[in-house]
């Protein structure tokens, strides 16, 4: 289908040409003024719009886009309705987006007349609170991740930028989310499209994502290059390196990026050629055990000289995620972190299936990694990170309440830098420059501006993170536990997160004491020698 990206001009096109025909043929009477005030003052709202740099919006759709802020304007009036309306996605998004667009702009977020209660889905859930409150001054709270074998731990934000690749996003939203990881001092996860000159300009540390398509360190072939690894991991810009399973959105799949959508900078940061379809295989060609993939994460740990080695996965087959844990009990190789992907995150396409019917929600694999990991002995070595909408200070509290070190956002980031969620990213014709290689379209984010508001994000949003802590009498949020967290299942029923979300025993599995929620049952069948299924169940 043809498509005319250009037409986005048509409203000012039209006004200057309704301008040029009422000066060149007047019209009799007051009509002539009339008209040259009107198509006047539209041409100077449409350059106004194409020069101004804070709205992402009215720099690609001149005069039009003052249709959505108009929209923007009456919100108010409009709220109830979508909080009440069928379509769980709908009130969740704006409400998320209304969250992120104030913080990121250093806007009051408080609002009147109390509880949304209908905003989160499968019933309301809260945090407890307590009579003696505490105040935490200080909210940038951090962690320290690096194992027993790690030489260069890095001291981490618990909120961080999620994997998103370059190619994906447009060059200026790499930018601006890099730069204002910078300016906050947390992490900006690369995504599997390698790291291009946009995430090193900025200066912020990374998360090198590396992915079954090895892009910054593959040979020719598509290969891991060991070689090409260690001269990548040395940049001191890169903190952490993360090896990617599966994400969330479409797990178990892999990808083509057509030849002729590779531009010069996206075989760059790919080490790809030009004219050759760049293929990502569904799985791994590095290792094809558990055993063997313990080994492939002790050899990144050597080629990077030390520096914090894991992985990322949507849980699948729990008993693989088993396997791997078998492994590491029997290699006594341990990763330095796991990042648990919920089916809940975002990708730029994926098929409707599999990202409403493929992978575990982030809170029961999350759930499920934790308790596994304290049954094998080994929580206290490996940090875990969560990602999978999680936008609010709330979404990052229970998270942590559940067993997470950390939490990843992509969603909240992109809201940052100007994301409306226009669901165009597939088309090359993101309306706000985002999700898109259309230098035309991306030169609507200016980086400083973008970058700062990302920076303001990541911070009001641990400071609402601090006040939570503080009102539940904590003083620090990694300190949420289960039983903080409450849900009520309807009118009726009340819960606590310890009764449905508990932590498991230390040790369990290898004692085989304790068989709640069927952990024994797949433990006895994993294997660290093989991901091979069995058919007795999953």
């Amino acid at each position: 289908m043809m498509s005319f990206p250009l037409l986005r001009y048509l409203p000012f096109a039209a006004a200057v040409l309704g301008l040029l025909i009422a000066v060149i043929a007047p019209m009799p009477g007051g009509w002539h003024w009339f008209l040259i005030a009107v198509f006047g003052g539209l041409v100077l709202v449409g350059l106004r719009d194409m020069s101004q740099t804070k709205h992402a919006v009215l720099r690609n759709y001149p005069v039009l886009g003052h249709v959505r802020y108009f929209f923007e304007m009456i919100r108010p009036e409009i709220r109830q309705y979508l909080i009440e309306s069928d379509d769980e996605e709908v009130p969740f998004s704006r409400e998320a987006r209304a969250i992120v667009y104030q913080r990121a702009k250093n806007v009051e977020d408080k609002r009147p007349f109390g509880t949304k209660m209908k905003v989160y889905s499968g019933g309301y859930q809260w945090l407890t609170h307590s009579i003696q409150p505490k105040k935490i001054a200080d909210t940038n709270f951090r962690i320290t991740i690096g194992g027993p074998e790690c030489k260069q731990p890095y001291e981490a934000s618990i909120y961080n930028i999620s994997a998103m690749s370059f190619g994906a996003l447009s060059a200026n939203a790499i930018s601006a989310l890099n730069r204002g990881a910078k300016m906050g001092g947390f992490a900006h996860d690369t995504g599997e499209g390698g790291i291009s000159r946009y995430h090193r300009d900025g200066g912020g540390d990374l998360i090198w994502e590396i992915g079954t398509g090895y892009f910054g360190c593959r040979t020719a072939e598509g290969g891991f290059d060991p070689d090409k690894f260690r001269e990548v991991a040395a940049d001191p810009q890169i903190k952490m390196i993360e090896i990617k399973l599966s994400q969330g959105a479409k797990p178990g799949q892999g990808g083509v990026l057509p030849a002729a959508k590779i531009t010069p900078e996206i075989a760059e940061a790919r080490g790809v050629p030009m004219g050759v379809d760049c293929v990502s295989p569904a799985s791994h060609s590095a290792f094809q055990t558990p055993i063997q993939m313990m080994e492939f994460i002790a050899q990144l740990r050597d080629l990077s000289a030390g520096k914090p080695i894991g992985f990322k996965l949507c849980i699948g087959h729990r008993r693989e995620f088993m396997c791997i844990v078998r492994a590491m009990l029997e290699t006594g190789i341990t990763p330095d972190f796991i990042v648990i992907d919920g089916k809940e995150g975002g990708t730029g396409a994926a098929p409707l299936e599999f990202a409403n019917h493929m992978g575990m929600p982030l809170v029961e694999g999350l759930t499920f990694a934790h308790n596994t990991l304290r049954g094998a002995g080994l929580r206290d070595r490996i940090r875990i990170g969560a990602s999978g909408k999680l936008i609010h200070a709330f979404d990052i509290a229970k998270a942590l309440a559940l067993g997470a070190d950390w939490a990843n956002s992509a969603r909240g980031f992109m809201f940052a830098v100007g994301c409306i969620q226009a669901q165009a990213c597939h088309t090359n014709h993101c309306p706000t420059g985002v999700a898109t290689q259309d230098p035309l379209r991306q030169r609507a984010i200016n980086v400083p501006d973008k970058a700062q508001r990302v920076a303001n994000f990541h911070r009001n949003t641990l400071k609402a993170l601090g006040d939570m802590s503080g009102a539940a009498g904590l003083d620090h949020p990694i300190k949420f536990l289960p039983h903080h967290l409450m849900m009520r299942e309807n009118d009726r029923d009340m819960v606590t997160g310890e009764d449905v979300y508990p932590y498991m025993p230390v040790g369990f599995l290898l004692r085989e004491d304790d068989d709640r929620y069927g952990y024994l049952k797949r433990w006895r069948r994993s294997s660290s020698a093989s991901f091979a299924p069995f058919d007795d169940g999953v």
